[in-house]
């Protein structure tokens, strides 16, 4: 008898964890700060681009469609 309740109020106290989700309007302020940008760091985004056209074969990778092969 103890058990299903044990079980029940479990998952509901699991399930209210992930009751808010999301971003709320008074947030996006927050997430919309420059250092915020998943591109906000240069140097990251140069060594990013280096690997990219180092294993395709082309530059300019990120921005265009296709891989280095020429066969778009």
């Amino acid at each position: 008898m103890l058990k299903p309740a044990l079980v029940t109020v479990t998952l509901i106290i699991g399930l209210s964890g992930c009751s808010n989700l999301g971003v709320q309007p008074w947030e996006k302020g927050q997430l919309a700060r420059a250092d915020m940008a998943l591109d906000s760091e240069k140097l990251d985004l140069a060594l990013d681009d280096h690997i990219y056209f180092s294993k395709e074969g082309s530059s300019g990778g990120r921005a265009f469609a296709g891989g280095g092969c020429g066969c778009n």
